[in-house]
Formats: structure tokens, C-alpha cells, sequence
């Protein structure tokens, strides 16, 4: 039986936005993962630095074998099927260091802030520095599947 393909939604449509932030408020320091090694803290950590980097940021010391890759791995970031569990992810997006609850969900959500309410002209400008350039509606989805498939790990 074939997987299940997921609404595509978009971090930039303010409903979706709304929802993404109320699950985020609902998260606690000692919510638990259904899976996987992260606690809530270092999920958020993880979260805000892979809107960051789609937002600009630099990425660093890509494996080679990543670089090779690259256009499996923006399939699987831009189409609408699931994420399987326990995806492995670029070095820099690792979280293993112990991270503090309140400090990466203000990040998280000054980063999705920052994100939406971006210029459309300026946005346009800001290559994806693994993918090259994404549409608004690949940047919006992208970054949606991403969190919600992260609140999803977390029951909410």
C-alpha cells in the first residue's frame, strides 16, 4: 500500500502560520518525543536553524557525499510525501548539545517571523545555499512540512 501524499500547506499562509505557532504554544520543556533521540529543546534548535538557513544563513562544511545528492534529498524536502522517521540531516542542523526550551522557541518563532514577513522581492534574493534557488511556494512548504513533521514527533 502506497504512503499517504500530505496537503501541501505553506508557512506564509497566515492560517497555516496561526496553527504552526498555537502547536508550538502548546509544547512544553518536558514534552516528549514519539520518536527519535531530540528532547523539545533541541528540536526548536533544530527548527529555527533550517529556517535560518533557508532565510540566508550560511551552510557549512557540506559532506561531499550531501553535495552529490543534493537533488534527492530537495525532492524529498519540496514534494508532499511524508518524511520517514529518523531522516538523517546536514551536519549543521545536528542538535546534541543540551539546549535551553524558552531560548530556542523565542528563536524559532523570531526566525518564522522574520521568514514570512519578508519582502517577496527580498526573499526572491535569498538563495537556498545546498538547493540554488526555491519559488515561494517551495520555500513556504518546505519549511511548513518541516516543523509540522518536527510538532508531529512531539504529539502536537
Amino acid at each position: 500500500m502506497a504512503e499517504e501524499k500530505l496537503e501541501i500547506c505553506s508557512l506564509y499562509d497566515e492560517d497555516h502560520y496561526a496553527r504552526i505557532i498555537q502547536r508550538i504554544a502548546s509544547l512544553s520543556s518536558d514534552t516528549q518525543p514519539e520518536w527519535g533521540q531530540m528532547t523539545v529543546a533541541q528540536m526548536l534548535a533544530h527548527c529555527a536553524e533550517i529556517v535560518e538557513v533557508t532565510h540566508g544563513k550560511p551552510l557549512l562544511n557540506t559532506p561531499f557525499y550531501i553535495k552529490i545528492i543534493k537533488g534527492v534529498i530537495r525532492k524529498l524536502v519540496v514534494d508532499n510525501n511524508p518524511y520517514p522517521k529518523n531522516t538523517k540531516t546536514h551536519p549543521q542542523y545536528k542538535q546534541t548539545e543540551e539546549k535551553d526550551f524558552q531560548t530556542e522557541k523565542k528563536r524559532l518563532l523570531n526566525i518564522m517571523d522574520e521568514f514570512v514577513n519578508d519582502p517577496k522581492e527580498e526573499a526572491a534574493k535569498k538563495e537556498h545555499p545546498l538547493f540554488g534557488p526555491m519559488t515561494e511556494e517551495e520555500k513556504g512548504w518546505s519549511m511548513y512540512k518541516h516543523i509540522d513533521y518536527h510538532l508531529n514527533q512531539f504529539g502536537v
